[in-house]
């Protein structure tokens, strides 16, 4: 893979040949690790502390959802839901459609705490939509790549 990097400048005050600007590769590295953890992280957060408890019925996840009036084909289903959503993001070609996807998920959540709960935890899904948003448009060469196979297959 090749990668670009800036040319050496030098300053009145820096001797000729010495590196004034930092390597852009160096920075795109540092970059594309926090992007990669930050998806790690989201994707730990959705399989565990999210559809875990929708998918083995833990108490607090049934009470929720029988009070929307979902019950428990709606808790599982949502739960299946972030599951795909946290593996889809470790997968390089999915990792864009994913975050969106986990976004559009988080909205319908935010509509429904409040207008079932009264705003209870309102704020948790608008907060998970920001790396997930960024998440989706640092990853978008991929929807290009995904469509590619798509039509491959087609």
């Amino acid at each position: 893979m090749s990668e670009t990097t800036l040319p050496v400048t030098a300053t009145a005050s820096a001797p000729s040949g010495t590196v004034v600007a930092e390597s852009a590769t160096a920075r795109g590295r540092r970059a594309r690790i926090a992007l990669r953890t930050l998806q790690v992280v989201l994707a730990l957060f959705y399989a565990v502390a999210s559809a875990l408890p929708k998918l083995i019925a833990h108490p607090s996840a049934s009470e929720g959802f029988a009070e929307m009036g979902w019950g428990d084909a709606g808790m599982y289903t949502i739960g299946v839901l972030e599951l795909a959503g946290a593996v889809a993001l470790l997968i390089p070609v999915l990792q864009s459609v994913s975050a969106m996807a986990l976004s559009a998920l988080m909205v319908g959540a935010f509509v429904v705490q409040v207008s079932v709960f009264d705003g209870e935890n309102a704020a948790t899904p608008l907060i998970l939509i920001v790396p997930l948003a960024l998440i989706a448009w640092a990853r978008r060469d991929q929807n290009a790549r995904l469509l590619g196979l798509v039509r491959r297959r087609a």
